[in-house]
């Protein structure tokens, strides 16, 4: 008997949702499965949320990007920001779930497909150093790592810097969001060269108002890169 078979004896493959046994590693079972709300179908081609109706051919917007401009050109996301979706976000983000990454990944890799360009370099939301440092790691630089991986397009960790340590985001409205990140973000002076004239595809664990990213997207413009792209492992949307 291989080791593999061993190891597969005392250590069964576990559902990432529930901890129940499965068939393969890093799967959910049907229960966990049915709980995951993946956003296919019509969709917003500027955040990924999902949308009423059947594909008309051409871009749609939901209400929420047609009232605030986007400095981004495309974004998809992989889940709705609910159930086991939601479940699955909060703990990579706080309970040091890595495992979750990699099927993660996947399904970010699935949706993002439509935004990939040659020579496109990805790139995760930064952490202030001192939320990385309690935090020990950054789960969106895991996510592009993985994501990049999976799409053959170049990674840079630390392309962007967050120069400013703000506050949480909870309980802000829109425009709080906002103004909480203005000015928070800035392209690493050591790596702005990376994207010059190049497409960047910039990854978040989850999206509310779009704050985080609009901030990240426009240091990597004015930092001269050719076009930015976005996706999220979560969107958190209202209901359709």
């Amino acid at each position: 008997m291989g080791l593999q078979a061993v190891l597969r004896m005392i250590y069964p493959p576990q559902c990432i949702g529930c901890g129940e046994m499965v068939t393969s590693d890093f799967g959910l079972c049907g229960a966990c499965w049915r709980q995951v709300h993946f956003l296919s179908g019509l969709v917003c081609d500027t955040c990924g949320t999902a949308l009423p109706g059947q594909d008309p051919g051409h871009a749609v917007h939901c209400d929420d990007c047609l009232a605030i401009a986007r400095p981004w050109s495309q974004g998809r996301a992989a889940l709705a920001y609910r159930g086991m979706g939601r479940a699955l976000v909060l703990r990579l983000k706080h309970g040091d779930r890595q495992d979750i990454v990699r099927p993660a990944a996947d399904w970010m890799h699935r949706a993002a497909r439509p935004l990939l360009k040659p020579g496109m370099i990805a790139a995760p939301v930064p952490l202030h150093w001192t939320r990385l440092l309690r935090r020990r790691f950054n789960q969106s630089a895991l996510l592009s790592a993985a994501l990049a991986r999976l799409a053959g397009i170049g990674h840079c960790p630390d392309l962007l810097q967050r120069i400013q340590r703000t506050g949480s985001q909870d309980g802000r409205d829109r425009d709080a969001r906002f103004a909480n990140l203005s000015g928070a973000i800035r392209a690493h002076p050591r790596r702005a060269a990376r994207m010059q004239g190049r497409p960047v595809l910039l990854v978040d664990d989850v999206m509310t108002s779009g704050a985080t990213l609009t901030a990240s997207a426009q240091a990597c413009l004015d930092a001269g890169a050719s076009d930015v792209a976005v996706v999220v492992l979560a969107r958190v949307a209202k209901d359709t």
